[in-house]
Order: structure tokens, then sequence, then C-alpha cells
């Protein structure tokens, strides 16, 4: 290793936005991109996108990951999405294709199993296949296990559910962050450590949260008080030091995207103050500037 690129540090971009948005935002020093699509790919030509998204990034930058955020389970419309993104993702020399599961809203989790294994498993070896890993996000998107919204993937026990149904496939991990397990006062750190060793975390989304402890001790969690808020990396309560340590402890090799426009704070005009704010952050986590040891 000859500088910091097992563990690159970038942030999202819509894939309609294309290459014009990097252009602008990668002087910023960010190292990777994430491209993602809502919902639907609609009508984005990938191949015209990838090849105009990897002239701009040149030697400055990869793709971290691309991916389709919807319901793959009950729309099918994303479905096929998710086959085209599956196809494309070599042109943008990626092999991580990211997003939602999928949820049968009207069951919970445990018993929509074999809905799941019927949309999922041949989407998994069509990545496979390829050569591509999918990454699950672990967002709740709202939901509940009695009641999911648009995706399952987002506790320890739903994800023992999926790798069973899935086996065959070593190909389907998840896109992890911590902020998502604190939004259910879920302590980050162990999980990671046990994802790490099962080899299961693909991806990595820089989003953080605030807990509000003293909130939780005297509301609860159901007195109609906000006790917990999604934040940038450096405004959260994440030891991100600790965070990266544990990665390149375990030999992990990919990205850290920063999942934006999500800070109660830094919005709005202050969108992109704290997005840099959080790559310099983070660079500083993974050890400041690269420096070559002496021979």
């Amino acid at each position: 290793m000859t500088s910091h690129s097992d563990i690159r540090i970038g942030t999202l971009a819509g894939m309609d936005k294309g290459a014009a948005y990097i252009k602008q935002i990668l002087p910023h020093g960010f190292e990777s991109f994430s491209l993602t699509c809502w919902q639907h790919i609609g009508a984005t030509d990938l191949q015209r996108t990838a090849k105009e998204v990897l002239e701009t990034l040149g030697d400055k930058a990869v793709v971290g990951s691309v991916g389709v955020f919807g319901n793959p389970l009950q729309d099918e419309q994303t479905r096929k999405d998710w086959e085209r993104i599956i196809d494309a993702a070599p042109s943008f020399n990626t092999d991580i294709v990211a997003g939602f599961s999928g949820a049968i809203e009207s069951k919970p989790v445990d018993q929509q199993m074999p809905e799941f294994k019927k949309v999922w498993e041949p989407l998994a070896k069509r990545a496979k296949d390829l050569g591509l890993r999918i990454a699950f996000e672990n967002c709740d998107m709202g939901g509940t296990w009695a009641a999911p919204k648009y995706n399952i993937a987002h506790a320890p026990a739903a994800w023992e559910l999926i790798w069973n149904e899935l086996s065959a496939f070593d190909n389907v991990g998840l896109e992890w962050e911590p902020c998502h397990q604190m939004n259910s006062l879920v302590d980050p750190m162990p999980q990671l450590r046990e994802l790490l060793e099962r080899k299961k975390i693909f991806h990595v989304h820089g989003k953080d949260a605030t807990i509000a402890w003293d909130v939780v001790k005297k509301y609860g969690i159901r007195g109609g008080k906000s006790f917990v808020w999604h934040r940038t990396p450096g405004f959260g309560d994440s030891n991100w030091t600790d965070i990266i340590s544990l990665l390149r402890m375990h030999g992990f090799k990919g990205s850290i995207d920063i999942e934006g426009w999500h800070d109660p704070v830094y919005k709005g005009a202050m969108e992109m103050t704290g997005q840099v704010h959080g790559l310099n952050y983070l660079k500083h986590c993974r050890g400041g500037p690269f420096v070559t040891n002496p021979t």
C-alpha cells in the first residue's frame, strides 16, 4: 500500500446529476462517489453516464458503488432497474451495487422470506456471474419488524434470515453505517466487529447520529420528544477513528461515502460546508496525510 487507497473517503451523488455535479465538488478532495437512483433509474443512459463520470474523475477519484433505492419486493419497475444497474455496474469500474432489500409492507419481516428469495435469488446470481457484490443499506426507512417499509435489511435478526435464504451467495452483504443502528439505541461497535469477522460489510455510508440520552432517560423513546438525530460525520457521537481502525484491522478495502442531506444543522446553504467538514474529519480519523516510510 503506497497511499490511503485501501479506504477512500467520498460522498453520494445522484445518478441523474451525472458528471456535472461531480465536476463541481471534486476539487474539495472527495476520493470516491456513490452514484444513486431514488426508486427508479428513469431515462438516465447508464452507459453514457458511466463514460462521462469516469472521464471527469480521471485519477482523482473512483466510483465506490452504484445503486437503486426503491422497493423491489413490491415495485416491479424497481426490480427491473436492479437488473439494469447490475448489468451497468462494470462500466462504472465498481463491483458494488447497493440499495434497499425491499419489503412486503403488509407482513412482518420473518413472514416474507419466500417472496424475498423469489426476487433476490436471481438478482444475486446475476450479480455473482458478473463478479459483483450486492450491499443492502441497513436503514429501516421508518418501518418496524411488524410493519417494515422499503427495506427489511435493517436489523441483525433480519440479516440472518436474508443470509440463510441466500446461503449460496457470498456476494450478498451490507452497506453499513452506524447511524441506523444508533437510531435503535444499538451500540454499533460490537456489531461492526462481528460483521467484519464474517466479511459481510461491503460498503460504508459516512453518516453518524447524536443520541440525547438525557431525553431518553427522562421521557423514554415514546414520549413525543425527539431523542436521536442523523448527523454528518464530525458532528455526531461515533468515534470514526475507532471505526476506521476496526475496518483496517479486518482488511476492509473500499469506500466510506458520506450520505449528506440529513443533518438538522448543516443543511440548506450549509450542506456542502458540512460535507466537506465531514470529508476532512474522516481523512483525519483515517490517519491524516499519508507519509511514506523511510527506506
